[in-house]
């Protein structure tokens, strides 16, 4: 089933993220400035924001085997409606709707949580933000490849068929399993509001994803410019091929569930950090244009990838075993601050890059995993140390678990 999962992961999070590789194909194709192109991709990350803080914390509340294939059958026609888009304002609206009602992964990755002993749930979380990363990465090999043969409308319209198909196996394979609480839908926003106050490992895990997951998207928003720009003059395939080698990254996300259960997160999220200021300081060589520069860009694009998706890992390891009850709302409050990150990275990326060039995108992702390393010293310098005899039994079930 975790593969299942794995594979409904994927197919579902590629909607809001194939737009990025289709942003000069939009900008020709509709007669629009690729600023405005590229801000649907922003709209649909956007949109992914709201839907989570919106819908997501109704897996606490509803069947999930039936919420999840309405919001499917949902996301299918958004799609649709995008595919068959006359103009950029329509396709912009259709792009956000996309993102809100796209939210399955995050209620997949909840009930996985729940369903296995506590020292597995890092082993099973991984093996989901695989398939969550495969469908990230691959994404945009599938925008860009498609839609440079058959035009920007084809992936929107192929992406649609595959999420209803998606539904009707979704619908037939999920266990049935009644809700876990019986808030009132009020009741359940404003506790996910109420546990970035309350919890502090949640707000420092949302802290650092948003900042991460900001350097993420402002690199891969703005690489379609790069690529199709005066330093390589390539087509929007390009970015298919370079994501291919970002690709590798899913293959580190089961090893990153296994090392936060033995070592715990906060090890795992540093070294993540770090990997993210060396990646900056790679892409940066990639304004150098020509065979060493897209060798650049290939290598600091999987060192980018790896360090976002394993501090993924960590991050939910590490709040999915505060409260079992509210599993669905610790993934709102965290996802949702995630995906702003991202937003803000875009919109920040594509803003650098007017003014700076590539050099400007760089300088940014750096500059948030600067903020990210900040958030962590910051944590470790508040936290207090435990003592007395009340301190033995936390040290003894480390290595079992994420500390919390």
């Amino acid at each position: 089933m975790p593969l299942v999962l794995a594979l409904a992961c994927g197919v579902s999070v590629a909607n809001v993220y194939f737009p990025q590789a289709l942003t000069p194909l939009i900008a020709d194709g509709l007669d629009v400035a690729p600023s405005t192109a590229a801000a649907v991709a922003t709209l649909t990350q956007l949109g992914y924001a709201v839907g989570i803080f919106l819908l997501v914390p109704l897996g606490d509340r509803l069947p999930r085997r039936p919420l999840i294939t309405t919001l499917l059958v949902l996301t299918a026609g958004a799609l649709l409606t995008a595919g068959l888009a006359p103009a950029a304002g329509v396709l912009a609206a259709a792009g956000a709707a996309v993102g809100v009602v796209t939210v399955v992964p995050q209620l997949l990755l909840p009930m996985a949580a729940g369903a296995v002993a506590p020292d597995r749930r890092g082993a099973v979380i991984g093996t989901l933000q695989g398939g969550l990363i495969g469908g990230i990465l691959l994404a945009r090999t599938f925008g860009g490849v498609l839609g440079e043969h058959f035009g920007w409308r084809a992936p929107y319209l192929v992406a649609a068929a595959l999420t209803a198909l998606l539904a009707l196996v979704l619908g037939r394979t999920l266990p049935a399993a009644a809700a876990p609480a019986r808030d009132r839908y009020p009741a359940l926003l404003a506790d996910t509001v109420r546990m970035l106050r309350t919890e502090p490992a949640l707000r420092r895990s949302a802290l650092y994803q948003a900042t991460l997951f900001g350097a993420f998207s402002a690199a891969w928003t703005a690489l379609a410019l790069l690529i199709t720009g005066p330093h390589y003059r390539m087509d929007a395939q390009a970015v298919g091929v370079l994501a291919l080698i970002g690709a590798a990254s899913m293959c580190c996300a089961p090893a990153a569930g296994r090392w936060v259960d033995r070592r715990g997160a906060e090890r795992v999220n540093a070294r993540c950090t770090l990997a993210t200021l060396a990646a900056a300081a790679v892409l940066a060589i990639g304004s150098v244009g020509g065979v060493p520069g897209l060798i650049a860009l290939g290598a600091g694009l999987l060192l980018l990838d790896v360090a976002v998706q394993c501090s993924q890992v960590a991050n939910q390891a590490r709040i999915f075993g505060l409260r079992p009850e509210a599993r669905s709302r610790l993934n709102t409050a965290y996802m949702t601050c995630s995906f702003l990150g991202g937003s803000a990275g875009s919109w920040l990326g594509i803003r650098g890059y007017a003014l700076l060039g590539w050099p400007g995108v760089c300088a940014l992702i750096a500059l948030a995993a600067a903020l990210a390393l900040g958030v962590q010293l910051a944590g470790r310098r508040s936290r207090p140390h435990p003592k007395g005899p009340a301190a033995a039994p936390a040290v003894a079930s480390a290595p079992a678990g994420p500390p919390r």
